[in-house]
């Protein structure tokens, strides 16, 4: 198999527009949603096949909004065959994966999976940066295919971007009435600042609907629109009317509490727990009650801005559901994290740097300071705990340690003494 580290690259100057553009649509590790899984299905029943994705590609990965009979949620960047279409930036039509050069040894193709057939279109802005690909896959060759099909392809592609460009200017969700991913982003980010500025308290609280996928399937889609509603509006209801609400991914909302601590957030986090848990959801012939979890996290002085704030209280939401759902946990910062100074939510491609440059691997730099970064990579094991961190869009080529690892998230922080610029 080729080297995986030889795959071609757009021109950094080019790929660091595209990264930054596709952070704009705020779309990388949302929720599944029934509006993008239509488009999907839609790409799936059109070929006939039993495999589609709605892809989005950041520095090191393929991750996947929307998939249809494929149960990976992301792969590696460098053997993704919707990175070869997003590159040549056209449609790509394989009647028969295993007969062409580019890809017979491709491990999507001779393991896994096995896909011989492929069709993928662009996913393409209005200024024509193409962040993306929507595709349609078999595991047996097609031969015939029609221009008809691909046309529709790239309409349902078309239709996709719509919905994210509609998204970005869009202030109320439309099937809750909360705010948008958005306009939630905006408002806390003017709160923040404002907090920042006067040194006032200001908490965030994330909530997520425990096994609410099981919702839908038992009990079907309009349904879990009315749980979605229901659960809005009861914690509309909770809070005051300068607190910040907003649905930010499929069964994800998040608060921004102004004036209030991280102890009082978590007090608002309990009483809405308890809210949502006694409220019985009516249907046709029976009640239907639902619970959630929460992340709590509020602001301190090392925290620069509304992600890491956001990020803080995700990691906090995260410890809820490990530990058993329909609970609150609050954000606690460990010990041997606290290195970094400010720090600025990015999207940059990076490149991790083994053996003084014989092997690397692909990272996408999620957070970054003068003093460490946050990178996000297919998987931390076996990832040593010192090696050279390269940012070629910000001419950085620094040696780092590693301070924390989770499964696909590693925090490093800068060696200060061996510090260089990239050739």
């Amino acid at each position: 198999m080729a080297d995986l580290n030889t795959t071609p690259r757009p021109a950094s100057t080019d790929e660091s527009w595209r990264l930054a553009t596709l952070d704009s649509y705020d779309i990388l590790d949302t929720s599944p949603e029934e509006t993008f899984d239509r488009i999907s299905r839609l790409a799936k029943h059109i070929f006939r096949v039993p495999m589609s994705t709605l892809t989005f590609i950041d520095g090191h990965r393929q991750w996947f909004k929307s998939k249809q009979c494929v149960t990976a949620t992301e792969g590696p960047r460098a053997t993704a065959l919707c990175n070869t279409t997003m590159e040549q930036n056209e449609p790509l039509v394989i009647a028969d994966l295993a007969n062409d050069l580019r890809f017979a040894a491709n491990p999507h193709v001779t393991e896994g999976d096995r896909i011989r057939f492929y069709a993928g279109v662009p996913l393409r802005t209005p200024d024509g940066t193409v962040i993306g690909t929507l595709c349609a896959m078999d595991t047996k060759p097609q031969e015939h295919i029609r221009p008809d099909d691909i046309e529709a392809l790239s309409d349902l592609a078309c239709i996709a971007m719509d919905e994210l460009e509609l998204r970005k200017v869009a202030r109320v969700d439309t099937l809750t009435s909360l705010l948008t991913r958005g306009a939630f982003r905006r408002d806390g980010g003017h709160a923040f600042a404002l907090a920042r500025r006067h040194n006032h308290d200001l908490s965030c609280v994330i909530i997520d609907l425990d096994h609410f996928k099981a919702v839908n399937d038992t009990y079907g889609h309009p349904v879990g629109d009315l749980v979605l509603r229901e659960v809005a509006k009861t914690c509309r209801d909770e809070i005051r009317n300068s607190d910040i609400i907003g649905r930010i991914g499929g069964e994800e909302f998040a608060l921004i509490l102004p004036h209030t601590g991280r102890d009082g957030g978590m007090l608002v986090a309990q009483k809405l727990r308890s809210s949502i848990a006694h409220h019985h959801i009516p249907l046709a012939a029976s009640k239907l009650i639902v619970t959630a979890s929460f992340g709590v996290a509020g602001l301190d002085r090392s925290i620069d801005d509304l992600d890491a704030l956001i990020e803080c209280a995700d990691k906090a939401l995260y410890s809820a559901k490990t530990k058993g759902r329909n609970r609150c946990e609050l954000f606690e910062r460990p010990i041997d994290a606290r290195f970094g100074g400010a720090r600025r939510r990015v999207l940059k491609a990076g490149r991790i740097s083994l053996s003084n440059g014989r092997s690397t691997i692909d990272c996408t730099v999620r957070s970054l300071s003068d003093e460490g970064a946050g990178l996000d990579v297919i998987s931390a094991l076996g990832i040593p705990d010192q090696f050279a961190l390269q940012i070629e869009a910000d001419g950085i080529y620094k040696q780092v340690r590693v301070v924390t690892r989770e499964a696909r998230h590693i925090e490093v922080a800068f060696e200060s003494a061996s510090t260089a610029a990239a050739a």
